[in-house]
């Protein structure tokens, strides 16, 4: 009985504001039935209340009503075989009142097979779960009708990681001129005696080259010194540094007042980036719990608090990059020698410490430095599209319900790995990259979705699109109009106090 009263309890509390849950979306699509049986039966409730009901769309009530979704995998031992297939008549239901809407809605006329055919060869089109189970019936398939609102992009699939310097969204083309020219400025500065640290920034705001991006990112951070002969010394010595604090600490993970810490640690460190094949390896594994426990007993004034394992994920694989050629995602580990993964290990310890101990407010008790953000984006967004910012007040939503994550994992939900190491380039290049500029780019991030986000009119609609935004095809392009905006902003808004504030 008591091992039951702890299991409820357990789930019951693991849902605390600020609380770092999977959210599934463009990056994290499921196709799991008892989400779709769930989905219709809430549906069905919300249909059959009034549209002005008091305080319908409410936070509380949203999340009351969407848990189920979170808990999905939480109790094993639940018995969920009725949840296996869909009633027939609902489904069929459903997919003929689909079907006559769309026909209702068109207002083009059908496109000739003959355009449909005409697909590039390497071109490979996603059919979305829905279409797909629409399309299915008791006895086996109907056939899709030609007529469609607007057809899926024809865009080839780009992996999460690969090719990290040079893609973007319409795939990975070869070095131009101008790229080898940039590349060949880089490698100039950095073999030089001592390194101009001022013009490295001013060269990688735009990006870095994959191939010099390790070692300009150790310099960025503040991890190496400029000056080249202290360069081989200081990594030698940071490195035995932080294998002794896990020559120190490590063994005390399992004493009681550590076990609280490693045991979140422990949890976390399968959820990130789940899709990346690269992070399931159990020996990454060992090497993030590693890298996150040791940083979490060094800082007591915050310790472990969730979110922070994603911050490991952008330096440990551009440093794996610096000893792999082919897609780094699919790279099995175990074929680097020990000397090469304490390597990885220990600068990807350090440069995540550098990074962190300026925004470390943000994960002290009661997180006011992401407080102070979420204030400050509403007041920069009530400034530049008032618009949006009234849309959000008529439907009830606070800033803070979408953009607490934002802060907390500086976007890393919201875009594929690719995006965020390109993100960082600029980042690292800024003078307070992380923690002032990244305020402009998620006003920038946000007024890029003011047509879908004025296009929903209820609370749960906004809430959804904000917390599953389709980037999952994002690249170097978008990112980089992404940058030029929030650099905009930043421009006009950072020194105008009187244009910042009402």
């Amino acid at each position: 009985m008591a091992a039951e009263s702890s299991k409820q309890f357990w789930k019951r509390s693991a849902k605390l504001p600020g609380s770092i849950q999977p959210v599934y979306g463009a990056q994290h699509p499921p196709l799991d039935p008892r989400l779709t049986k769930n989905f219709i039966k809430e549906r069905s409730k919300v249909s059959a209340l009034p549209m002005k009901n008091k305080k319908a769309s409410s936070f509380h009530e949203f999340a009351r009503d969407t848990s189920d979704a979170w808990d999905i995998g939480d109790d094993e031992d639940e018995d969920f075989s009725s949840f296996q297939t869909l009633n027939s008549k609902v489904a069929k239901a459903t997919a003929a009142q689909v079907l006559e809407n769309h026909s209702r809605l068109r207002v083009k006329p059908e496109r000739p097979q003959a355009v449909l055919n005409e697909v590039p060869n390497n071109c490979k089109v996603i059919k979305s779960n829905s279409e797909a189970q629409l399309s299915r019936t008791e006895d086996g398939y109907m056939r899709n009708p030609l007529h469609k609102q607007q057809s899926l992009p024809l865009r080839p699939i780009i992996p999460l990681v690969a090719r990290i310097s040079d893609q973007n969204a319409s795939g990975a083309p070869p070095m131009t001129v101008r790229e080898k020219t940039r590349l060949e400025k880089f490698r100039q500065l950095l073999s030089s005696h001592n390194t101009d640290l001022d013009e490295l920034r001013k060269c990688s705001w735009p990006g870095v080259p994959r191939e010099v991006r390790p070692v300009t990112w150790r310099l960025l951070s503040g991890y190496l010194p400029a000056n080249m002969e202290r360069r081989k010394l200081t990594l030698q010595r940071k490195r035995e540094e932080y294998f002794g604090f896990i020559e120190q600490y490590y063994d005390s993970r399992n004493e009681e007042h550590h076990q609280d810490t490693y045991r979140q640690i422990h949890i976390d460190i399968p959820r990130t980036n789940p899709l990346i094949p690269l992070f399931q390896q159990p020996l990454v594994q060992e090497i993030f719990e590693r890298i996150l426990f040791i940083w979490a007993i060094r800082h007591p004034a915050s310790g472990y608090v969730q979110g922070i394992n994603d911050l490991v994920t952008p330096f440990f694989v551009v440093f794996l990059s610096e000893y792999v050629e082919e897609d780094v995602e699919n790279f099995d580990v175990t074929n680097l020698s020990q000397d090469v993964l304490r390597s990885i290990e220990a600068d990807s310890f350090w440069c995540m410490s550098k990074l962190l101990d300026g925004i470390q407010d943000n994960y002290t008790f009661a997180q006011p430095g992401i407080q102070k953000k979420v204030k400050a984006l509403e007041e920069l967004v009530s400034r530049i599209d008032e618009q949006v910012h009234n849309h959000f007040r008529k439907y009830e939503v606070e800033y803070l319900q979408f953009a607490f994550r934002w802060m907390n994992n500086l976007l890393m939900r919201e875009l594929p790995l690719r995006c965020t190491i390109r993100l960082w380039d600029t980042y690292q290049s800024e003078p307070e990259g992380f923690s002032h500029f990244h305020l402009y780019v998620c006003a920038a991030f946000l007024i890029k979705w003011r047509k879908e986000i004025l296009d929903e009119e209820d609370f749960q609609g906004l809430l959804m699109l904000l917390q599953n935004l389709p980037t999952i095809h994002w690249g170097n392009e978008e990112i980089g109009l992404l940058l030029a905006e929030a650099y905009r902003l930043k421009y006009m808004f950072a020194d105008a106090p009187n244009h910042y504030r009402r």
